[in-house]
């Protein structure tokens, strides 16, 4: 069964501190504060910190400022993944002594796109390097994208047996993802269309353990002229905001809004207070993606 979720829209900007944030992931964050505001709903940030060895030494000062020279402003305290690993650790204890995973010494560079369960049946001893799969159990996951409709997947037959511990002992995003955003009582998340095909897991998992599934949206990406997302690993450039108003007059086009040429001499406020009354998801392209030079 199967707990409600909390009365009224809590939304949620969940970054990794692995450097400063470019402009896809102020887009995204733009998207979740608008969604969030326009309901009159709380918008919290939370930081998905948990894969230490790619974190960057004041990253999480320099996202802040960002966000709070765009006039992000977030409610209540800032959340850290790396302050809930007892919470993380007691819930897979219950999944082990449910059976509900198993040890897996296979390595990744010989892992196929959907895991054959080698190491299901195989006894793999707990003192051999190991990661933790989940047994995942045919059937059809049915998520309602608020843009792109219903999103159906069988997670056994198109992913396989997913980790939620990795082999270096850092609790995998599946996993943290959804006890994170049900400790935060998250009701809508707004994210990028590259994590859709990972929803089902996350929706798979939340029926697991009897949390309530969010309502989604999943907004298109942002691409350079090479086809490629803008990414941390794609070397995207860092958001410089000596004019704040005009990288959100920017951004407000990217999704679709249109913002009249006045408010480009407009303060932060006065932007952000005109989006959120003409909000639209409706306006937002049904295309996976959006070329940005």
């Amino acid at each position: 069964m199967t707990s409600p979720l909390p009365l009224g829209y809590i939304g949620r900007f969940a970054p990794s501190p692995t450097g400063s944030l470019h402009l896809g992931s102020v887009y995204t964050a733009l998207a979740s504060f608008l969604d969030a505001r326009a309901q009159g709903g709380a918008w919290k940030l939370r930081f998905d910190d948990l894969d230490t060895p790619r974190n960057v030494k004041g990253a999480v000062g320099d996202i802040c400022r960002t966000l709070e020279q765009l006039g992000l402003y977030w409610d209540g305290e800032v959340d850290y993944q790396s302050q809930h690993l007892d919470e993380y650790e007691a819930i897979l204890a219950d999944f082990i002594a449910q059976g509900r995973v198993y040890c897996c010494a296979c390595s990744r560079k010989n892992l196929a796109p959907v895991y054959d369960k080698t190491c299901r049946h195989a006894h793999v001893s707990s003192k051999t390097p190991h990661s933790l799969r989940l047994r995942v159990d045919a059937q059809d996951i049915t998520v309602q994208d608020a843009l792109h409709g219903r999103i159906t997947r069988n997670v056994a037959m198109q992913d396989g047996d997913f980790i939620l511990k990795r082999k270096d002992a850092i609790i995998a995003y599946q996993f943290a993802v959804v006890i994170d955003d049900r400790r935060q009582g998250v009701t809508d998340v707004v994210r990028g269309m590259d994590l859709l095909n990972e929803t089902p897991k996350q929706c798979y998992l939340q029926q697991c353990l009897g949390f309530p599934t969010p309502n989604y949206l999943h907004v298109p990406l942002l691409v350079d002229n090479h086809g490629k997302k803008l990414s941390k690993t794609t070397f995207a450039r860092r958001v410089e905001t000596p004019q704040p108003s005009a990288t959100l007059c920017q951004l407000l086009h990217l999704l679709g809004q249109t913002p009249p040429a006045a408010l480009q001499h407009a303060t932060v406020d006065e932007i952000l207070n005109w989006a959120t009354a003409h909000w639209d998801i409706a306006t937002l392209s049904r295309i996976h993606t959006l070329s940005v030079e």
